[in-house]
């Protein structure tokens, strides 16, 4: 059977405006406003004022203020000029395809999660800074990039789709404010796969289910990101422990941002409140879907045939029961070039929260206890980043030591040894339906979640009253 082209062109009609959700989500108001996608050139022709300040931003610079940092110095800290404990920092790898021998790439650099297009970030604002942010990384649904090198050989990210403008055009007229995908894209990525970093941060909560969150579940609130962290300007609101700068210092993100204080109308519950934060109930367990990278021992590389690279010996968890310990909102960071303070175990706290059990401004708080192995130098006692996508190729743990302390330090021969270390990470997402939460005896019972000792008291505070 034949249909003449009037009827067909008349269902096609009928089909778009039909009401279908499919339908109605192809339409971005962005496709009205320019014909042809030039680059983030595009983007500036009316918003450059939102340009320059999201150059100003943590997103950009990667460095921020401080205040909560009680070593900081007022100087500004974050990825930048601070050292983690999994890809340890980017100036020795932040841009460039590392390639194995099967011309496979396994590694692209730090930069991939910078929403740049490859320059570094600098502190002085110029239109070449403002044309090398990325705007579409953040705001662009379905947006994908990769790496390149120009004539020069030098390394820029370009759209995949930068040979096809018409797929372009079509691609960067999609923009909106963000999306939980497009924030997962690079903060469930981070540290090397799928959760290795953060742990509570799963690519499932792009579309998950109550009972694994019950604020980003797509059949329940369905909040996104932008619904807790967005501020104004760029400056992203909220600041785990672990985190050196802050885009909102004097706009901080709590629970108690939308939640009340005494929120559960039983009184025992609500005594809580006052030295046991949220997340402590709420978040009973994380990596509940991906597996999170516990330990990353760097000086015992190990080689993945099947994949044909290396890396370091990462020991994973799942399901993992998070540690607890006082923080009153502050905290101390190791820094680069400076001595490290070693524990009574002989281990170094990266990333330190303050507090104690007799701070007014303390609470207990969960967290995800991040354990590695890196390299010190041995005169000065400092910390060493690795140069890591090389070694990924290669697995020569010397030569990636030697030329993260030549990145960092200026020398090219360290004489170093192997330290552990440990990082406190601040857990909040993956938060658990009210009746799912923590019960008394989950803590206040032989063999439960809390080791008093270590926390301050003598023994549990409970059963102490009973007496």
């Amino acid at each position: 059977m034949r249909i003449s082209a009037a009827i067909m062109l008349a269902l096609v009609i009928v089909t778009a405006w039909s009401g279908d959700s499919s339908a109605k989500r192809r339409f971005y108001p962005h496709q009205e406003y320019f014909d042809t996608y030039e680059g983030t050139e595009t983007c500036l022709f009316c918003h450059e004022e939102e340009a320059t300040t999201f150059f100003h931003s943590q997103h950009y610079q990667w460095l921020g203020d401080a205040p909560q940092v009680v070593n900081a110095d007022n100087e500004k800290l974050g990825k930048l000029n601070t050292m983690n404990d999994f890809c340890t920092s980017p100036g020795p790898s932040w841009i460039g395809n590392a390639v194995n021998s099967d011309g496979k790439v396994i590694a692209q650099g730090c930069s991939k999660c910078h929403a740049g297009l490859g320059k570094m970030p600098s502190p002085i604002l110029s239109k070449e800074q403002l044309e090398n942010i990325d705007c579409l990384i953040c705001h662009a649904s379905g947006y994908r990039r990769d790496a390149y090198q120009d004539e020069d050989g030098q390394w820029e990210w370009k759209p995949i789709l930068w040979k096809n403008q018409r797929g372009m055009d079509s691609i960067s007229k999609r923009i909106s404010l963000p999306k939980r995908k497009m924030c997962l894209r690079c903060h469930a990525g981070a540290g090397g796969g799928q959760n290795y970093k953060r742990g509570d941060i799963e690519y499932e909560l792009a579309d998950c289910s109550p009972d694994f969150d019950v604020h980003m579940a797509t059949e329940g609130n369905n909040m996104q990101c932008v619904d807790c962290h967005a501020g104004n300007d760029h400056r992203v609101r909220g600041r785990g422990s672990d985190l050196a700068g802050t885009d909102s210092p004097d706009n901080l993100l709590f629970c108690t941002s939308c939640h009340e204080e005494q929120p559960h109308n039983v009184p025992a519950l609500d005594y809580h409140t006052e030295k046991v934060y949220c997340t402590v109930c709420h978040i009973t367990e994380f990596a509940k879907t991906d597996k999170t990278d516990m330990k990353r021992d760097w000086s015992t590389p190990q080689r993945h045939e099947e994949a044909n690279k290396y890396s370091a010996t990462i020991t994973f968890g799942q399901n993992v029961t998070p540690v607890y310990a006082w923080y009153n909102g502050t905290t101390r960071v190791m820094k680069m070039g400076e001595k490290v303070e070693y524990n009574d175990d002989g281990s170094i706290t990266m990333m330190d929260p303050q507090g104690n059990r007799k701070d007014k401004k303390s609470k207990l708080h969960a967290f995800k206890l991040h354990e590695a192995v890196l390299p010190v130098l041995r005169e000065e006692q400092w910390l060493i980043p690795l140069a890591v996508d090389e070694f990924f190729v290669d697995g020569d743990i010397v030569k990636a030591v030697n030329e993260g302390s030549a990145s960092a330090y200026g020398n090219h021969h360290p004489d170093y040894e192997w330290v552990k270390t440990k990082r406190y990470m601040g857990i909040y997402h993956e938060v658990r339906p009210a009746d799912q939460a923590l019960q008394c005896l989950d803590c206040h019972s032989d063999g439960g979640r809390l080791n008093w000792k270590e926390l301050g008291y003598k023994k549990d505070p409970i059963l102490d009253s009973l007496k």
